[in-house]
């Protein structure tokens, strides 16, 4: 098989508004999901994804990485259009360098509702109105990387397929299960879980005297930057929870707090299990 390589002659062609012109919010295309595309940026990412499933409708590369990594890869999409280009067209063309010289367009897939994710779920994280696509990305891959079953993120919080949280994850929000809360928080009661509210208030307890560990059933809510989760969020809470910290320091910023708190569910969720090698 021999993958269909176009080169690059005009910026503007229609064929290349995926890569250029289209906005993060147009192609997510929320309106119709079904038609929503991401980009998925660096080989290693892009691996990722079409292990996981996920189907590509358009490679943009360096010319050099066609000879290079990317060949095999694109030896197994022959119907893909491939469109390459010099480092500084590419650079033209998307407005940024291309972090190791490729990107792929692919097609956004439909997300389970948050009870189909809930009924098999122990351990859940709740993004509630995260914004910086960094702190998303990397909450993901702390969650994948130790072991919670899922992540559920609200209405208004970063989407985790905009492209700089999916690089930041490595790749790690094609492999743990994810879906959106457009509604209240009452569906974890009903589905049986017991929610911990990550706050700096009154009344918390510290993460090391975390009781909730031991639930069946736990979901963890991290608030945005600065503000942190909103009061209703906290007062419907089951628990309210806090990582101590030393030398009059605040917080902690919340993707490295939910590395914490994923760590601390994970020991006491393994118990007295040996870490695999």
């Amino acid at each position: 098989m021999v993958a269909v390589i176009r080169e690059i002659t005009d910026c503007n062609a229609p064929e290349l508004d995926i890569f250029a012109h289209l906005t993060e919010q147009q192609l997510r295309s929320r309106r119709e999901p079904e038609k929503g595309i991401f980009i998925a940026e660096s080989l290693k990412v892009i691996q990722v994804a079409l292990q996981a499933g996920y189907m590509p409708l358009a490679f943009l590369m360096e010319r050099k990485r066609i000879t290079g990594q990317a060949g095999a890869l694109l030896d197994s999409w022959e119907d893909v259009p491939v469109y390459t280009g010099d480092r500084e067209i590419l650079a033209q063309l998307t407005g940024y360098p291309l972090t190791r010289g490729v990107l792929c367009a692919m097609r956004r897939p439909v997300l389970p509702v948050p009870e189909e994710l809930l009924r098999h779920a122990g351990r859940v994280a709740v993004l509630d109105g995260i914004t910086d696509a960094t702190n998303v990305g990397a909450i993901f891959r702390s969650a994948a990387a130790l072991d919670m079953d899922a992540v559920i993120v609200t209405h208004s919080c970063c989407d985790p397929l905009c492209r700089r949280a999916v690089r930041v994850s490595m790749g790690t929000v094609f492999q743990i299960p994810w879906s959106r809360m457009e509604g209240d928080m009452s569906v974890f009661h009903a589905m049986g879980f017991k929610t911990a509210a990550m706050a700096l208030c009154e009344q918390t307890i510290p993460i090391e005297q975390l009781q909730p560990a031991d639930e069946d059933k736990l979901a963890v809510f991290f608030g945005t930057e600065g503000d942190g989760l909103p009061r209703d969020v906290i007062e419907a809470c089951d628990y309210v929870v806090k990582i101590p910290m030393a030398h009059h320091v605040d917080s902690l910023n919340v993707a490295a707090a939910s590395a914490v708190v994923f760590w601390q569910l994970r020991r006491k969720k393994r118990g007295s299990q040996k870490e695999n090698k």
